[in-house]
């Protein structure tokens, strides 16, 4: 603790201290005028800001700023540098507006494609949602400014989101929900997290003190700041205890005199949800969270002084509005191609479908931003071609048959994709499939753009082009009208799978839960994994993704934890590649690289022992079982073996007969085993899964199912020996 924070506390009271705890209002901290702590001012994310005219809730009432492309679409670039430009522009209009933090990004696992704010989230796999999540935090944070990670934990639907109770065995828990979290603080250092409303195996996110301080601060290292989400704290004073930090907005000092209660004796109103509180606060534990909210404060102090005056025309500006387009056509998928794209300038094209005058470009809720000036994807494509809209396809049968190209915008409904309630389905409105199919009569060169945050059942027989545009903020339109006319070459690659139907998802019979709970019953298997564990193939598979050129892959080296490919461009244009890499048909890593025609690059991966470990029950950690593990680089396989980082497991009574052979010094028990029955060890008995063999026994039986003349005493010496040398 330094001497100035020391000092301060030293000179507060309880009820200060307390009041130091929750906001002010909806959007500023606490400030404490008589010690010279100020009250800082934070806005909504995650992709742009939303700083409010006055001191309310209300969404639409806020400056306007720069509407970036939604996570969902800023994954699709699998771009970290990129994620860091978007971030790096938020950050400075937070500046310029007088911002202290801003509340975002979200980095949620996407458990099923129904969620309403899967628009928020990156990813259904952990590593790509916090290495994007990173890029962003660290773009924020380079401009003086507060990130705020978010929703901590296990808020993967809308649908009874203030009370639910996920259900999530440790394993699934660490490998997928909390993984995410823990690859973003492990790329950046974010200063604000920020919990979920749910609870988390019985406990309120809030007030789970295993999660905020024992994982996140014990194990993770975490440094900065916990606050809750708004409306999210349900025993305040269980919430100190647990490691929350900031209450969110204020409670007009309700929760603050909640938590002076527990402190001086006073049973709260709100009973414990975790056995191991009850219900009372000594200082020295208010202290902690009070500590580090001042450094909080004063760690953000320079951003009390907007950079260029609050409300300086320069937020949002030409630059940031550039931005916002160049950063959409990074992203955006080309789905199909069966030539028509790109088209040539100067074509004449019939547009069709109202969001090509009314563009559909960001979702509902919390997130919904009063952008600078909005891209009509109409007058887009009129920079480059003769483009004529057609409002009526029945009336106008004769524009669109002697057009070069239609040009279909399709998508879901302004405010479909929305916070607080969850999508009934993944169907576009009935008509858009209909159109599709009076277009496909007229017109063979039939262009579709879906405009959604997330997938959606795609139509019957592929359209000549299809891309998948999702909410690309407000510079969405051009970045459409810059991908169709060859301006910018696809190299978006899917953050996320795109089932045929919602009965393909693996959590389809569990989702969203019975209103009280909700089961995580698929375990592991988020998106791709399911596909991959049941043999399912896709409408369009995780990491897919079209490009107006070929990329050929070549002399795949692995050698130990190094892997090089080499990636050529053998088509007639400049193009970016996303280099994705697999480890037993898990991501472990990606990088993006720019490849002009003609040429080749040699990719590098240094893998961590992380790509390689999975969540051990029996012992607690990430750990690595020993064995080849598969490479695959695109088409290309290779293999590489990797000793086993495992503790050595005790032998007990119960232990499997054949577990004996990778335990450490179990392979003398093992043989002298094998020699009683007439049976020699060979590697290929072990793999047997033949359970009439005595292999597929336990040790126990040994004694009890075999005349063996063994006792259970001979037995028990030769264990303990095991155990004794591997010091177990």
């Amino acid at each position: 603790m330094n001497t100035k924070i020391k000092d301060l506390m030293s000179q507060m009271t309880i009820q200060e201290k307390a009041s130091l705890l929750s906001g002010f209002d909806y959007w500023t901290t606490k400030g404490i005028e008589r010690l010279g702590i100020p009250a800082l001012s934070m806005a909504d994310g995650p992709h742009g800001l939303r700083k409010q005219m006055k001191n309310e809730l209300g969404i639409g009432k806020s400056h306007p700023a720069t509407c970036f492309p939604t996570a969902a679409l800023l994954a699709c670039s699998w771009d970290e540098e990129l994620a860091f430009k978007q971030g790096e522009s938020i950050g400075r209009e937070a500046r310029e507006l007088g911002l202290s933090c801003v509340l975002g990004p979200g980095i949620n696992i996407k458990r099923s494609p129904l969620c309403g704010r899967n628009f928020e989230y990156f990813s259904e796999d952990p590593l790509l949602s916090g290495r994007m999540g990173a890029g962003i935090v660290n773009g924020i944070q380079s401009r003086g400014v507060s990130a705020c990670l978010k929703h901590f934990a296990v808020n993967n639907q809308e649908e009874y989101r203030l009370w639910v109770d996920a259900r999530v065995d440790e394993k699934t828990l660490r490998e997928i929900y909390l993984a995410s979290f823990e690859y973003a603080l492990m790329y950046s250092k974010p200063k604000a997290v920020m919990c979920g409303y749910n609870k988390v195996n019985g406990v309120y996110a809030s007030e789970n003190r295993r999660l905020l301080t024992d994982i996140l601060r014990g194990e993770w290292g975490y440094k900065g700041i916990v606050m809750s989400d708004w409306g999210a704290v349900n025993n305040r004073p269980q919430g100190v205890w647990a490691g929350l930090d900031l209450e969110m907005p204020g409670s007009f000092g309700v929760n603050d005199a909640e938590i002076v209660k527990a402190a001086t004796g006073i049973t709260p109103f709100m009973d414990s949800t975790d056995p191991d509180f009850d219900n009372t606060l000594t200082e020295k534990e208010i202290d902690v969270c009070v500590e580090r909210m001042l450094n909080f404060i004063f760690d953000l102090e320079e951003t009390l002084t907007p950079l260029s005056g609050e409300g300086n025309p320069a937020v949002g500006g030409i630059a940031s509005a550039g931005s916002a387009r160049e950063i959409a056509s990074e992203c955006m998928v080309l789905l199909e191609n069966d030539g028509v794209l790109p088209l040539e300038k100067g074509c004449k094209i019939a547009v069709v479908g109202d969001i090509a005058v009314n563009p559909v470009y960001q979702g509902a809720g919390s997130s919904r931003i009063v952008p600078t000036a909005v891209d009509i994807p109409l007058d887009c494509l009129n920079e480059y071609s003769d483009a004529t809209y057609v409002a009526d396809v029945e009336k106008d049968k004769k524009v669109i048959s002697k057009a070069d190209a239609v040009v279909f915008f399709a998508g879901m409904p302004d405010e479909f994709d929305a916070e607080g309630t969850d999508r009934e389905s993944m169907s576009l409105p009935a008509e858009q499939y209909e159109t599709v199919e009076r277009l496909r009569l007229l017109n063979d060169k039939v262009v579709v753009v879906v405009c959604a945050g997330a997938p959606v059942e795609m139509f019957g027989e592929p359209p000549s082009a299809m891309i998948m545009a999702y909410l690309g903020g407000q510079g969405m339109g051009g970045a459409v009208a810059d991908l169709l006319f060859g301006v910018k070459n696809p190299c978006g690659k899917l953050a996320e799978t795109f089932p045929t139907g919602i009965e393909d998802t693996p959590s389809y019979v569990n989702f969203p839960g019975d209103g009280d709970t909700v089961n995580y019953g698929e375990g592991v298997y988020v998106g791709y994994r399911w596909c991959n564990k049941l043999g399912i193939e896709p409408r369009y598979r995780f990491g897919y993704g079209l490009s107006y050129t070929t990329f050929e892959y070549d002399e795949l080296s692995v050698s130990g934890t190094k892997v090089t490919v080499d990636v050529a461009n053998t088509g007639d244009y400049d193009g970016k590649e996303v280099v994705q890499l697999f480890i037993n048909g898990e991501l472990a890593d990606f990088k993006k690289v720019m490849v002009k025609k003609g040429e080749s690059v040699t990719v590098e991966f240094a893998l961590t022992s992380r790509a390689f470990s999975r969540w051990s029950v029996k012992h607690g950690g990430f750990f690595i079982s020993g064995g080849y593990y598969k490479i695959e680089v695109g088409t290309l396989t290779g293999t590489v073996y990797m000793e086993s980082d495992e503790p050595p497991e005790k032998v007990t009574l119960y232990t499997q007969i054949k577990a004996l052979y990778h335990i450490p010094n179990g392979m003398d028990l093992f043989r002298e085993i094998g020699e009683l029955f007439n049976t020699p060890i060979t590697e290929e008995l072990v793999e047997t899964r033949d359970c009439s063999s005595f292999v597929g026994n336990i040790l126990r039986n040994v004694v009890t199912m075999y005349d063996t003349k063994w006792t259970f005493e001979d037995l028990k010496k030769r264990i303990d020996k095991v155990n004794e040398m591997n010091k177990v």
